[in-house]
């Protein structure tokens, strides 16, 4: 008997020190995943009133008490702002200059961004420090020597003078420049030992190795593009050449705003930056720099 009380006094001290080691962690989980929903809800909150009030009648929009479900759902606002509206133009526009402006933006900031980290120059150095300034300056001040650029070169008007002063970032730089720097140097070296040219390892090896800082920086080229209104406000001024940004903010008048019409309008043009994320919120940031490389 004493030898069963023996064991029944270990097991329960052992389940005892089980329980001190797994309380606090499911506290610790608890306490974060419960953080994690509230600030879920803070933010999705808003956005869910917004794409619902989408769907409600005008009238129901501004009427007391507030509901966040609308009584009589309506299609009406989508319908009205897809037939009132050059919607295909817009999108198209919009679309043109989002891709293009990516491309050329990866495309720059990845050979700006190798250069800077691969390459030993003074000139890069101070070229470097010139890219970093440009981060410490509010883009409003920026406006009028990059519209004076663009009227000089010709550009007024068009959807290539929205493109091209949005080609070079420095977010984009610094992102390819810290990548590279992570990259060994061994696998630069054995590459020209093996015979391979600048260029062919830049293709070849690097480009490869940065695939999801590329995807990183085209995601969010894109969303900058797509959502960009200032720059293309100062630069367009034929509305068959409109962005959609732009063209929304056509909607709103003076004096009365049909504001069923905007959400709703609103709500479209968000579908495909919803579209895009879904796409490759798998492929971010999933670099294997090691690759290639012998202990």
């Amino acid at each position: 008997m004493s030898a069963l009380a023996t064991q029944a006094q270990a097991r329960a001290q052992v389940r005892r020190s089980r329980f001190r080691r797994v309380g606090p962690e499911l506290g610790r989980y608890f306490t974060s995943t419960t953080l994690m929903w509230v600030l879920a809800a803070i933010y999705g909150f808003p956005v869910l009133w917004f794409v619902l009030s989408s769907f409600k009648p005008a009238g129901d929009l501004f009427s007391y008490p507030l509901s966040l479900f609308p009584s009589h759902w309506t299609f009406s606002g989508y319908a009205q702002a897809w037939n009132s509206f050059n919607f295909y133009s817009y999108f198209g526009n919009t679309f043109f200059v989002a891709v293009v402006t990516t491309v050329l933006t990866v495309a720059a900031s990845c050979c700006t961004g190798y250069a800077l980290a691969k390459y030993d120059n003074r000139w890069l150095k101070v070229f470097m420090i010139c890219i970093l300034a440009t981060t410490m300056l509010p883009t409003e001040v920026m406006l009028a020597p990059s519209f004076i650029v663009v009227r000089d070169l010709g550009l007024y008007n068009s959807l290539w003078g929205v493109i091209v002063p949005s080609i070079l970032t420095a977010t984009g730089v610094m992102m390819f420049r810290a990548f590279f720097l992570t990259v060994p140097d061994d696998l630069l070296e054995a590459a020209r030992i093996d015979g391979a040219g600048e260029l062919r390892i830049f293709l070849g090896i690097m480009v490869p190795l940065a695939r999801p800082i590329m995807l990183t920086l085209a995601i969010f080229s894109f969303q900058w593009r797509w959502n960009d209104y200032i720059w293309p406000l100062l630069i367009l001024r034929d509305p068959d050449r409109y962005t959609l940004q732009v063209a929304l903010r056509n909607t709103v008048g003076a004096d009365n705003i049909d504001w069923s019409v905007l959400l709703s309008a609103s709500v479209i043009s968000l579908v495909p930056m919803v579209v895009m994320f879904l796409v490759f919120q798998r492929q971010i940031m999933s670099a294997d720099i090691n690759s290639g490389l012998k202990d």
